[in-house]
C-alpha cells in the first residue's frame, strides 16, 4: 500500500487506480444509501475519486486510505443533499445487482447487513432522516466506524454523533429485511413464488395475482404519483389497465431483493414496460414498486423479447 501511495503521489495514475479500486464498490453503495439514486451515487463516487487524486499530496496517513475516501464521499453526498433537498420514495432509483459485488473481504454476517442496507425499504427510510442523521447511521451501524472515527470524518463531536445516531435508529428500527425474509422462505419456496407470479401475469389471471398479495398490499409506479392499496383497489387497477394487454416477465434482482423485468406486447415483439421490485412479508407480497423508467440492460435484462 505504501509503494502504491508513493507512486500515486508522484503522479502514477495506474497506481492510484490500484489504490482506490478495492473500495469503489462499497463507496458506490454508501453513496447510493445516502442519495437514493444509482446515477447520483456514480456521480458522487467519480467526484470523490477526482478530489482524492487532486488532494493526494496532502494525505499523510500511512494506514488504510478507506476512511479518507469515506470522508470525501460522505461530505460530497451531504453537499448534494443540501443542494437538492430531501428525496422521497417516489423518486428513488433501483440499484442493479452488479453494484453489490464487493471487492473487499466481508464476513457472512457483515455481507448480510450490507445487502440489507441497500434494500428499497431501508433506503427509503433513510431519505426521511436529516443529512447528518443519515450519514451517522450509515457510518456507525452499516460500516462499523467508531463514534470517535465518525466524529473525525464529519468534523463534529462524539456527543453530536451519538445524539444523531439515537434519533436515526428510531426511524429505521422497524424496517423489514427482505434478505432475512428470503432466507426464511428458502430457495425452493422463492422459486415457486417467482414462477407463480410470472405465470399469473402472463395468463392475465387477476385472481391468482391478487391471491399472492397481503391484504394491505401496495402498488406504485414511479415516477407516476398514482398508488393503490388493498386487494380491491389493486384488482380494479389491474383489470382497468395492465391486464388488458399481453405480458412477458423475466426474474431479476434489484436492491438485493426479488424483481421482475416486465415486457408489454407491441406487435410481434415485447418491449420493456417497468422493473417490478417485490417487497415480501413472509410468503405474501406486501408491496410492488414498478419503476417505469428502469434501464433494463443494467439489470441483466434484454432490451426486448421476440413474440
Amino acid at each position: 500500500m505504501h509503494d502504491l501511495l508513493d507512486a500515486a503521489r508522484a503522479g502514477d495514475q495506474q497506481a492510484f487506480a490500484a489504490l482506490v479500486e478495492p473500495w469503489r464498490g462499497e463507496l458506490h453503495a454508501h453513496c447510493y444509501r445516502m442519495l437514493g439514486s444509482d446515477a447520483d451515487a456514480e456521480d458522487a463516487v467519480q467526484e470523490t475519486l477526482l478530489r482524492a487524486w487532486n488532494g493526494l499530496r496532502g494525505y499523510d496517513d500511512r494506514g488504510s486510505i478507506r476512511p479518507w475516501l469515506y470522508k470525501i464521499a460522505t461530505n460530497r453526498c451531504l453537499t448534494m443533499i443540501q443542494q437538492r433537498g430531501r428525496r422521497e420514495l417516489e423518486t428513488l432509483k433501483p440499484l442493479p445487482e452488479s453494484r453489490l459485488a464487493w471487492t473487499s473481504t466481508l464476513t457472512p454476517e457483515a455481507e448480510l447487513l450490507t445487502r440489507e442496507s441497500v434494500e428499497l425499504a431501508f433506503v427509503a427510510s433513510l431519505q426521511h432522516l436529516s443529512a447528518l442523521q443519515r450519514a451517522v447511521l450509515l457510518l456507525r451501524d452499516v460500516l462499523a466506524f467508531s463514534a470517535r472515527e465518525v466524529a473525525e470524518l464529519l468534523e463534529t463531536t462524539v456527543a453530536a454523533v451519538n445524539s444523531a445516531l439515537q434519533r436515526a435508529r428510531v426511524v429505521v428500527r422497524d424496517v423489514p429485511s427482505q434478505q432475512r425474509t428470503l432466507r426464511a422462505l428458502g430457495a425452493s419456496a422463492e422459486r415457486e413464488l417467482v414462477e407463480r407470479y410470472m405465470a399469473a401475469w402472463e395468463a392475465r389471471d387477476v385472481d391468482a395475482i391478487v391471491a399472492m398479495l397481503a391484504a394491505d398490499a401496495k402498488y406504485s409506479m414511479p415516477p407516476l404519483p398514482d398508488w393503490y392499496v388493498g386487494h380491491e383497489a389493486i384488482r380494479g387497477f389491474l383489470l382497468d389497465g395492465p391486464l388488458r394487454s399481453e405480458w412477458r416477465f423475466l426474474p431479476a434482482r434489484a436492491n438485493g431483493q426479488l424483481a421482475f423485468g416486465t415486457y408489454l406486447r407491441d406487435g410481434d415483439r415485447y418491449v420493456p414496460a417497468g422493473l417490478d421490485v417485490i417487497v415480501l412479508r413472509g410468503a405474501e407480497i406486501a408491496e410492488v414498486v414498478s419503476y417505469l423508467e428502469a434501464d433494463f440492460p443494467a439489470f441483466g435484462l434484454p432490451a426486448e423479447l421476440a413474440r
